[in-house]
């Protein structure tokens, strides 16, 4: 087995810019994987909210090895990435952890394997397994190119997180806005018929809504809609150019 270090940093780095997406990226890490252990197959593993699935495998055996895991609820890759530390099976055919899942891998030409963690100690965690056919494959290998591929892929889930948690948070503040902006023109209607001051004016919205139990914002909209003859406009909040 070929351990040779041929992926640097800058060569990730190219992956990240010539791929469109995040499962396009760790395909690419998985094929990597494969080519510098010279093994049967090699897979990324995700788990969020207790969901794990494979997000990228390389080579026949990769695919379903990890689906037989994910069935039972626990296997080496599984493990790995709850616990955020490697796990290592020697030989399957000794291997008394995981149920019945050592004597399936065996089955499928698989004595031995590698699961490195991914995104440790977070909301979303991984692993980054290889599947290799003779035991004792990953005894004496030099695992430095794996862990920096599993560190590359953590790096890349972090950052697709945070543009993720930044999309939801421009959604949420789009919301509050279209919601502040009907619940305005309804107070602008209450204070006109009541001859009444805002806080006054939103008092009364406010009773309504509780005692209607209906959102505050939904009262709103029936107003105008009500008083218009169609629904409240919402505030245009992209940038003008």
């Amino acid at each position: 087995m070929s351990s040779d270090n041929t992926y640097d940093s800058a060569s990730v780095m190219q992956w990240l810019l010539d791929t469109e997406s995040l499962e396009d990226f760790l395909q690419s890490l998985a094929d990597a994987a494969l080519e510098l252990t010279r093994t049967e197959g090699a897979g990324v593993t995700i788990e969020r909210d207790h969901r794990p699935l494979t997000v990228a495998s390389a080579g026949p055996p990769a695919l379903k090895l990890d689906e037989k895991q994910y069935g039972q609820d626990d296997g080496p890759c599984l493990h790995s990435a709850r616990i955020g530390e490697e796990v290592a099976v020697e030989d399957m055919l000794r291997e008394t952890r995981w149920g019945d899942y050592p004597a399936y891998a065996a089955a499928c030409g698989i004595r031995s394997s590698l699961s490195l963690p991914i995104s440790a100690r977070t909301h979303t965690t991984g692993a980054l397994n290889l599947y290799a056919g003779p035991p004792h494959a990953f005894k004496d290998a030099d695992l430095s190119a794996l862990r920096s591929l599993a560190a590359q892929a953590t790096g890349a889930i972090a950052l697709a997180q945070r543009i993720a948690d930044a999309q939801e948070f421009a959604e949420q503040m789009q919301t509050a806005m279209q919601s502040r902006g009907v619940i305005d023109q309804a107070l602008g209607v209450v204070m006109g018929q009541r001859r009444c001051t805002a806080d006054e004016a939103f008092g009364i919205l406010r009773s309504a809504s509780q005692h209607r139990n209906i959102k505050l914002r939904d009262l709103c909209t029936e107003l105008i809609t009500n008083l218009t003859g169609q629904p409240p406009t919402s505030p245009d909040l992209r940038p003008r150019p």
